[in-house]
């Protein structure tokens, strides 16, 4: 079956987010706190405020562990902020 370019809808823009941003968002979403979230991924409850607020960075390790607690794939998380193709 060919597929025709005028039947598909064009994309928005994408919001660019932090990392950090990006954690808190998808916590809030599952309606956790931070200390829930620290006990699903062993994470301390003050390094989830230092990532969701950019004071530290993330980390192949820790970007792991999050995104299995919040069931996505860790890319979603380190690379939240990556620019869109020209």
């Amino acid at each position: 079956m060919r597929k025709n370019k005028k039947n598909f809808v064009k994309a928005g823009k994408t919001i660019l987010m932090s990392p950090g941003e990006m954690v808190r968002g998808l916590r809030e979403l599952k309606e956790w706190t931070q200390v829930e979230l620290a006990e699903a991924t062993g994470i301390s409850q003050a390094n989830i405020s230092a990532i969701e607020n950019n004071r530290i960075e993330i980390g192949k390790h820790r970007a792991i562990l999050l995104a299995e607690a919040l069931n996505v794939h860790p890319a979603s998380i380190m690379f939240s902020d990556y620019p869109e193709a020209a």
